[in-house]
């Protein structure tokens, strides 16, 4: 079986996402993991088109990588130039990459309308310009641009452009569903007839536009490419590019490739999350393999069986691609959720137990009133540890009171709340000011608390987001809040649902301080 060779253009074509943008040292130090994930080419960027990608080349230089080659991005020559003169074919060779990416036309049309050139003349810049480059870069690649649009419109002169480059000796020959419209049955017939007029080792650049990005990646394996392009986490222009994350397992668990170890694919799940860091986007949480809800189960049937055998409801077991399996307590959960969820919080309980029904039971009234606890698990095991008696309360707001004041038109109000905690005998009576009425009596609440647990200092709120349920009507609808909380060693969340958003947000915040104080007891 051939050895395929995983190329990622996250750093060129993922930028390319109208939400994406990253810096030179984000740039280099997403290589530096891509390298350790056991990529074979990272592409760094296209240095003839802005200052921002030739500060990378210069930059990775300076980077021992240990497996990956750096590849810069380009087009062919202009029309009517040589290679020699040409600045775009010039800046790839000065950017000093392992290996050069080249793009030509491969589709009539863009010949005609886009080159404005004769067919005939298309096929000399292609040649001339691999040719040239492959004389003075060490490996070249030749991406056909549009090549199954072009292939499906006129299929001689689509075939004309890879021989084009053939002739030239580029090292691979990628064939680029630019527009993302072809579908995974077209694969076979159309890999054959490319096979059976070169024989210059084949790629695949898939887009997901038609959403069969990672399907046409892994049929174009199956019908003879040794090289995969793609994103991590599909980032790429419009509907993005085939997603790595996805068909690095794919390849590995379920085509028996070989393109990385057991324990780089371990780490793949922490370096998507990575990426979407630096983006600064929140993860696609359903996203296959790597989302937090790609081995999340909520139906308790779902749960019985894979407490018996995971197989049952997981097609690959999560840990290796760095996730875990995660269980949801919802309306529609039973009793194995229950037990799996104390089993996971070290809490003794078992299906016979009548708190068990009786936390059951609870759920689903407050799911009712529009509790979710899907989101906010640190809530949920502070009302298991409540039913068996098992949460100390290590504070009591005897009373609070949030004010918002306008003094002027042209100023923002301005929030102050005050708070009466009783910890023990003491009581502590404080106020804060606040960026609005929440913040305000999130920081009075820990201003109160600080003197008696001086760890609450530690603790940020990390999100904080509001939905309001469909149980009212206008302003008097319900309101559900998440709150995200964290500390140096962790994060939690916590809900609160009110009809009023004070009220709900001031649950949520007291579920947080309280878990807060729990964690840290180590009871």
């Amino acid at each position: 079986m051939s050895q395929i060779k995983l190329y990622d253009t996250t750093l060129r074509d993922g930028t390319q996402s109208e939400d994406i943008s990253f810096l030179v040292q984000d740039k280099v130090s997403i290589a530096r993991q891509l390298d350790e994930l056991g990529i074979d080419y990272i592409e760094g960027g296209w240095p003839g088109s802005n200052p921002k990608d030739i500060a990378f080349f210069e930059a990775i230089r300076n980077e021992k990588l240990t497996h990956a080659k750096i590849t810069a991005f380009g087009s062919t020559r202009r029309a009517k130039t040589t290679p020699a003169e040409d600045d775009n074919i010039q800046t790839l060779i000065a950017a000093k990459p392992d290996a050069v990416t080249i793009f030509g036309k491969t589709w009539d049309f863009h010949v005609r309308e886009a080159l404005r050139i004769s067919l005939e003349e298309n096929l000399e810049l292609i040649n001339d310009s691999l040719a040239y480059l492959k004389q003075r870069v060490g490996e070249v690649i030749y991406d056909a641009e549009h090549f199954f649009d072009g292939y499906k419109t006129n299929p001689e002169y689509a075939l004309k452009t890879l021989q084009a480059a053939a002739e030239a000796q580029v090292d691979c020959i990628v064939l680029c569903d630019t527009n993302g419209g072809t579908l995974p049955h077209e694969y076979p017939a159309i890999m054959q007839a490319v096979q059976e007029v070169i024989s210059v080792p084949l790629g695949i650049h898939a887009h997901n536009d038609a959403e069969c990005a990672v399907a046409n990646s892994l049929m174009a394996v199956a019908n003879g490419a040794v090289h995969v392009q793609g994103t991590l986490n599909g980032f790429g222009e419009r509907c993005g590019n085939a997603n790595l994350c996805s068909i690095i397992p794919a390849l590995k668990l379920k085509m028996g490739y070989d393109p990385v170890s057991d324990q780089q694919m371990a780490g793949l799940r922490k370096l998507s999350r990575y990426v979407y860091e630096l983006a600064n986007l929140v993860p696609n949480k359903h996203q296959p393999y790597t989302g937090n809800s790609a081995f999340a189960h909520k139906g308790g049937v779902h749960v019985s069986a894979i407490q018996r055998h995971p197989e049952t409801y997981e097609h690959i077991r999560p840990e290796k691609v760095g996730n875990t399996t995660r269980v949801l307590v919802s309306d529609l959960s039973g009793r194995s959720n229950i037990l799996v969820k104390a089993e996971e919080c070290g809490l003794p309980l078992d299906s016979k137990d009548p708190v068990t029904l009786e936390i059951l039971e609870e759920i689903k009234e407050m799911e009712n009133r529009g509790y979710q606890f899907e989101g906010a698990e640190a809530s949920f095991e502070l009302l298991m540890r409540r039913a068996m008696g098992k949460v100390k309360s290590y504070f009591q707001v005897l009373a609070f009171r949030v004010i918002d004041t306008r003094r002027s038109e042209d100023t923002n109000p301005i929030s102050e709340a005050t708070v009466k905690v009783r910890v023990g005998g003491k009581i502590e009576h404080t106020a804060a000011d606040g960026n609005g009425p929440v913040n305000a009596l999130d920081r009075a609440l820990r201003k109160a608390l600080e003197n008696f647990y001086p760890q609450i200092g530690e603790m940020k709120l990390l999100d904080y987001k509001v939905r309001v349920l469909p149980a009212g009507i206008g302003t008097e609808s319900c309101t559900r809040v998440l709150v995200e909380s964290g500390d140096n060693d962790a994060r939690w969340g916590t809900v609160g649902v009110s009809e009023n958003i004070i009220d709900a947000s001031y649950h949520a915040l007291i579920d947080a301080l309280q878990y807060k104080l729990h964690k840290d007891s180590g009871e």
